[in-house]
């Protein structure tokens, strides 16, 4: 089969989603299969066939779309910058697709509800479209427009996201989702129909992360000090201010450990500010954006994710394989994945005192640190098997196929 991957997001980035849909070509290319990758740039600008590494300059199509979407064809477009933001960028989204070509393809798998639509708007009648969302856009733009995109039209952008997030739930043959979580939001209030959604765990590569473990990073993990480890992008959502607070109180209580921060992000300059606001610039080191991260894990005593929203963290997943004791917000569908006291402790998000208080509970008893560790990596190697993942899928597509060439709808 010719196969698109295809995602509104940059690439490559940091991120469960570029990670899997990494691992997704490197299987169905395994299976024998042509598979393409479609994308914006790293820069976020212009679109890229990044399979081809073949670029289409924005300039190219921007004159387009300001010829035909002004200010009074679209009054509330225009009164809302991400609004207005989104729409351009989707605008540039399909019209470089549509460049790229969509009629070669056997099927196309989106991974999120803007590529979703999108394409299911360009896209060959006859060609199946599955899309696996990764999360939910509206929930976390609801946050965001109570903090960095604060406005007095946010009531304009809370609607459009909403309808993005129905829209691109169901404009595809077949939705697939990790969680429970994520498909009782969308059935209970989205109004998507039970019938198009299909709860299917991703699947990971142990076998080729466990490799990685053992590769020793060239960094060294300070003498007679336990390291707590956070990994991700560095934006509003994930809360690592609040690590970064309850860091402020544990130090107050003990100096026997150092928190490395790995990934990079918005607000990478404010939580160092912050950092230094607290006096812990000799306790919290920022690694940036690192290729050794796996050998990083490995050398954790704990791993901290203090997320305020979150689907089905790859950070998690990670850790669990590499047998780490993970500390991670009460959120989304990160209780699906932990059992509390069990493979991990499960925290109330937005917290720092009770964030403090179970980091230093981990540091104070070694015996349960690692019973909690070795509990997720017995879960963690049984359940995320990519084979059995990458079966799953392939019988979606295989019958999202059979399908179409019935004409029929899939069930």
């Amino acid at each position: 089969m010719k196969i698109l991957l295809a995602t509104y997001w940059p690439l490559p980035h940091v991120g469960g989603v570029w990670t899997y849909m990494k691992q997704l070509h490197e299987k169905l290319t395994e299976y024998g299969h042509d598979v393409d990758i479609i994308g914006y740039d790293e820069e976020n600008i212009s679109v890229q066939l990044y399979t081809e590494n073949r670029v289409l300059p924005r300039e190219k199509v921007i004159p387009l779309i300001n010829a035909n979407v002004n200010e009074d064809n679209y009054p509330d477009m225009f009164s809302n910058f991400l609004v207005k933001w989104t729409e351009f960028q989707r605008y540039v989204y399909e019209l470089s697709v549509a460049y790229f070509g969509l009629e070669k393809y056997d099927l196309i798998h989106t991974q999120d509800v803007i590529s979703t639509l999108s394409i299911n708007r360009i896209k060959p009648a006859n060609t199946p479209q599955i899309a696996t969302l990764h999360g939910s856009v509206a929930h976390e733009i609801r946050r965001q427009l109570k903090t960095v995109h604060k406005s007095d039209t946010s009531d304009i952008a809370r609607a459009y996201y909403d309808e993005v997030e129905k829209l691109g739930a169901t404009t595809a043959d077949h939705t697939i989702v990790a969680n429970n979580w994520m498909k009782n939001i969308l059935t209970e209030e989205f109004q998507v129909p039970e019938e198009q959604l299909e709860i299917l765990h991703y699947g990971f590569n142990t076998e080729k992360f466990i490799k990685r473990l053992k590769k020793k990073p060239n960094i060294t993990k300070p003498k007679e000090k336990q390291l707590i480890l956070f990994t991700g992008r560095l934006v509003e959502l994930k809360g690592v201010n609040y690590l970064i607070e309850a860091l402020k109180e544990l130090k107050k209580k003990r100096q026997d450990w150092v928190c490395w921060i790995v990934g990079t992000g918005e607000e990478e300059e404010n939580l160092r500010q912050l950092t230094r606001e607290l006096g812990l610039e000799q306790e919290v080191i920022f690694l940036g954006r690192r290729q050794d991260v796996p050998g990083i894990v490995s050398m954790a005593d704990l791993f901290v994710l203090p997320t305020l929203i979150e689907n089905q963290p790859l950070s998690v997943i990670e850790a669990q394989v590499a047998g780490k004791p993970v500390i991670a917000s009460e959120v989304g569908g990160i209780p699906e994945i932990i059992e509390h006291g069990v493979t991990g402790i499960l925290t109330p998000p937005e917290d720092a005192w009770n964030l403090y208080k179970n980091i230093d509970l981990l540091l104070s008893n070694k015996k349960y640190r690692k019973k909690l560790g070795s509990n997720a990596k017995k879960w963690g190697m049984s359940h995320w098997s990519i084979e059995k993942g990458m079966r799953n899928l392939m019988k979606i597509y295989l019958d999202q196929i059979e399908a179409k060439k019935q004409g029929e709808p899939y069930a």
